[in-house]
Order: structure tokens, then sequence, then C-alpha cells
């Protein structure tokens, strides 16, 4: 299922489009402390760097990534909290 699908659910949503490196994984961090455990945040971002990032912030915190898609220059991603 594309990940910018509006039927797909999430509990949260971040918009870090606009934001360079590491800001949008550094919001994204900041999001989750405050999200229960399993919850599924969504985020969007336009920075080339996210593509390496979030996948990376995602194995390193121990999150996972459920999915993530590419539409008109802006990623999403599914992030479930671990």
């Amino acid at each position: 299922m594309d990940p910018t699908d509006l039927r797909m659910t999430y509990d949260d949503d971040l918009d870090a489009t606009g934001l360079l490196c590491p800001l949008p994984v550094l919001k994204a961090a900041k999001r989750l402390r405050g999200m229960a455990s399993g919850a599924v945040l969504r985020v969007r971002a336009d920075d080339p760097a996210a593509v390496i990032d979030v996948p990376h912030f995602c194995a390193e915190q121990g999150h996972t990534l459920m999915s993530s898609g590419d539409a008109d220059g802006v990623q999403t991603y599914l992030i479930r909290k671990g």
C-alpha cells in the first residue's frame, strides 16, 4: 500500500518538509518520545538525506520503519515506536 495514502492508519503526523538534516530525524525522535510504544508516526520530509537518515535512526533507536515512499519530491515514512 502507498504510504502517502490517507487511508493508512497512523497515530500522529509530523510534517518535516522544508527542514534539512538533522532536523527531520531530531523532530521525529522528539515526537516519538511522547508516544506510546507501538504507536505509529507518519513523517513527511523533502530533505534528500532523509532516505538514509530515517531508516538508520529507526534501526539505531529500536523503532520499526513500516513503509517509505516518495511522491512529488516528498518522502513519507511510517514509523512504529519500539
